[in-house]
């Protein structure tokens, strides 16, 4: 029977042997726990009592879903109008039609005489206003809101389609960038009217004094409208409804002929444009009605 089964033996055989499996089943379980430590203490912590609470973290977790931002200024220089577009916006209420001894846009024959002057005269009279023999250039056109060198270009513009063959002014430098305490800037001023009332009372006073006697008319109101009148109203410059255009006048007409004979004799601001007083003319009450019947005679 012996020979059929064998007897389970230990590995334990000798003292030694039951001595060192004793000391192994202590610092086995001790080594192990301390390696479990030395992991938990070298590993990042973001639980509770950790760096969660740091202030960076708390920002991050009440930070808004959503959030948007304001650009910062560049505080680059505003792009400047081009002479075309100047001239487009300002020049062509006298320089288009060529009114009140304004030289005609691409005339080269009334440009002429300026031209030989040189450009920078003509740049000086654009910017600071001119008193002609024919006529009245007020400063920038009458619009102060203009950039120097947009009027610089637009004086070039028009001259070279006279005939000139100018440069274009030099683009202006660009400008520091503000200090971070400078004051905030105020309101924009509010740009002219195109035609302010100096300029058209300029126009037609130029205008009147161009026409003397052109008209041997008898009616008094056909004569002042040919003299005075006909500066914007002829050419509907500056809002002014344009002689015997219907639909322009029919809102004036149905305001009636009272209203009509107060706001041409004391001067009005509309919505489109400035009437002013009496046409910028010394003409009496009663020609200035006359006029105004003339013109509201040839718009029924």
């Amino acid at each position: 029977m012996s020979n059929s089964h064998k007897v389970h033996q230990s590995p334990i055989k000798t003292p030694k042997h039951l001595i060192t499996v004793i000391i192994l089943a202590f610092l086995v379980p001790i080594a192990v726990i301390l390696l479990l430590v030395n992991f938990v203490q070298l590993s990042p912590k973001t639980g509770a009592g950790t760096d969660a609470l740091t202030p960076e973290a708390t920002a991050a977790r009440i930070a808004p879903v959503a959030k948007f931002e304001l650009a910062a200024d560049s505080g680059g220089p505003q792009a400047l109008k081009s002479g075309e577009e100047v001239f487009k916006a300002v020049c062509s209420t006298c320089h288009g039609a060529g009114i009140a001894g304004a030289p005609k846009f691409g005339d080269a024959t009334a440009w002429a005489p300026r031209i030989q002057e040189g450009v920078n005269t003509l740049w000086e009279h654009a910017l600071k206003g001119y008193q002609g023999k024919a006529g009245v250039m007020p400063a920038k056109g009458g619009n102060p809101s203009l950039d120097d060198v947009e009027v610089e270009r637009a004086v070039v513009y028009m001259a070279n389609a006279g005939g000139a063959k100018f440069a274009d002014p030099p683009a202006p430098a660009a400008a520091p960038a503000p200090a971070a305490a400078a004051a905030a800037p105020g309101p924009a001023a509010p740009v002219p009217a195109v035609a302010p009332p100096a300029l058209i009372a300029s126009i037609a006073a130029a205008n009147a004094s161009v026409a003397a006697g052109a008209s041997a008319s008898a009616d008094p109101g056909q004569k002042l409208f040919n003299n005075v009148c006909t500066a914007c109203h002829g050419q509907g410059v500056a809002g002014a409804p344009k002689f015997g255009d219907k639909a322009a006048w029919a809102p004036r007409l149905a305001q009636g002929m009272d209203v009509l004979y107060e706001h041409a004799l004391k001067g009005f601001q509309g919505k489109a444009g400035v009437m002013p007083a009496k046409g910028g003319s010394s003409a009496s009450d009663d020609d200035v009605k006359a006029a105004v019947q003339y013109m509201a005679k040839a718009a029924k």
